[in-house]
């Protein structure tokens, strides 16, 4: 089994999504932080895609912890969250065209709807060190070309400047959790 967490207007072929929105393609409506339908060790792979930067401070351990439960050994959590290292960086150098505007978005959320705000920032190595507290006996890093899913062009492939992905910097961080 494949699961596709907050999966949003995306739908990924074979795979089973699950979201808060209940969209025609989604095949469970709820939180992707309560997978009690799901058995434990039953999961080969997840996808979330800028899904975890939406939990709290003190929250976002505990959707790890079960996106963990339900992966069986060797199991592979793919996420993609905000890179604050990589947005602040551009900030700070002057290199955005609209200054603050231009990563707004990735740090506070596209507020579209009460689902759409973001409560954590992360980078490589604080995200690393939370998949590790959760359970995750390895992390590494993933390219958003090398997946199954490459040609599904979600927030895993984010560029600034805004979809220009030949000269633009990568502003999404692609790290694999192993269970």
């Amino acid at each position: 089994m494949k699961l596709h967490l907050g999966c949003g207007s995306k739908y990924i072929d074979g795979w089973y999504h699950v979201d808060a929105l209940p969209l025609p393609h989604v095949d469970h409506v709820g939180p992707v932080e309560d997978l009690h339908f799901i058995p434990d060790a039953s999961v080969e792979l997840i996808y979330a895609s800028h899904v975890l930067e939406h939990f709290g401070r003190r929250t976002y351990l505990q959707a790890l912890r079960e996106w963990r439960r339900v992966l069986q050994p060797g199991g592979v959590l793919r996420l993609a969250v905000p890179d604050f290292g990589a947005v602040a960086h551009l900030y700070v150098e002057g290199k955005l065209p609209r200054g603050i505007e231009d990563v707004r978005g990735l740090v506070s959320g596209g507020q579209r709807d009460s689902y759409d705000f973001h409560g954590m920032i992360f980078d490589e190595a604080s995200l690393s060190a939370a998949l590790r507290e959760a359970g995750f006996r390895a992390t590494r890093r993933w390219d958003w070309r090398k997946t199954e899913h490459s040609h599904i062009d979600d927030y895993s492939q984010a560029y600034l400047p805004h979809l220009d992905k030949e000269n633009g910097v990568l502003v999404s961080l692609s790290i694999e959790g192993v269970a």
